[in-house]
């Protein structure tokens, strides 16, 4: 009877436009959808584990390129225990096991679960969880500078999904650029092969994508995964790939590329290991990311050492 009531009450509110959204993972990502869906006048609900609960003051401060700067309230819980429509999963890779442990597949129910993470291989674990789950990909520069304050660069903030129109009209409603993607594979590896590259090279290399750009193992990195990415099934545009990678600004700077600075674990298997792993399930050489990320693991060894001795 319950699930019952839960499915009425569903169907009733997106007939009326009225969503209610949960958000897994409030970092730079979530954060933002969050606050944009928020003054958009969308219910919306942080999970967060009570460490970061006690930190957080009830309201989100967004400082946006593209949103402008704002305050919104947006409340937050320890685990999700109401009915929410859409889930949204925005956790680093590396942290994404544990984080869905404040999301129950019995509370979660029927809600379309959309995750807008780094990598290819989540969606496999997801479906193990949910019963709907929608591919997505977010290109934006956005960044968590303390627990409820978010920091948005990038001139742009771009949402593409593997369906959920309904959900795809909120975004857009919030200011957010969303379209629909043809398929699955197209939209997460069309991602990757531009992530890829640029995440390791950034981070391998110690520079902004300006400085990194004209590398020989950038170009040859992105040339690689682009042919796995073929492989794969995924039909990507490569011109525009390779457009983005020469018109992004310079001073772009890749989230993995932080975390290592930062002391923190780098998103390696979610995005060079995806890549590596698919190139030997097709017998393609990839010797520069192969290169780039052996670099990367190095850096990651050093300033996760340097920063738990401080």
């Amino acid at each position: 009877m319950g699930g019952w009531r839960a499915a009425v009450d569903r169907s009733v509110r997106k007939l009326s436009g009225r969503m209610r959204h949960a958000i897994l993972g409030t970092g730079g990502i979530g954060g933002l959808i969050a606050g944009a869906l928020a003054r958009s006048g969308t219910e919306v609900t942080l999970l967060m584990r009570p460490e970061s609960l006690s930190r957080y003051g009830g309201r989100l401060t967004i400082a946006s390129a593209v949103l402008g700067d704002f305050e919104v309230e947006c409340p937050a819980i320890a685990m999700l225990d109401r009915t929410v429509d859409v889930l949204w999963v925005t956790t680093k890779a590396t942290q994404l096991g544990d984080a869905l442990d404040l999301a129950p597949p019995v509370r979660v129910g029927d809600a379309t679960v959309i995750p807008l993470l780094n990598g290819v291989e989540h969606m496999a674990l997801l479906r193990s969880r949910y019963p709907h789950v929608v591919a997505g990909a977010m290109r934006v520069e956005s960044e968590r500078a303390a627990p409820g304050v978010i920091r948005q660069r990038s001139p742009f903030i771009r949402v593409e999904l593997a369906g959920a129109e309904e959900v795809a009209e909120e975004l857009r409603a919030a200011g957010i650029d969303c379209s629909i993607g043809a398929d699955e594979l197209t939209l997460l590896w069309s991602k990757l092969a531009f992530l890829a590259p640029m995440a390791l090279a950034t981070t391998a290399l110690g520079g902004p994508l300006g400085a990194v750009r004209d590398d020989d193992r950038y170009v040859r990195a992105q040339g690689e995964t682009l042919a796995v990415a073929r492989a794969e099934g995924a039909r990507i545009d490569e011109d525009a790939i390779r457009a983005l990678s020469r018109t992004a600004p310079d001073e772009m700077q890749s989230s993995m590329q932080k975390d290592v600075a930062a002391g923190r674990p780098p998103e390696l298997e979610a995005i060079g290991g995806a890549v590596l792993r698919a190139a030997a399930r097709h017998s393609i050489a990839a010797p520069a990311t192969e290169e780039l990320v052996r670099l990367v693991a190095s850096q990651a060894a050093r300033s996760g050492k340097k920063s738990s001795s401080t």
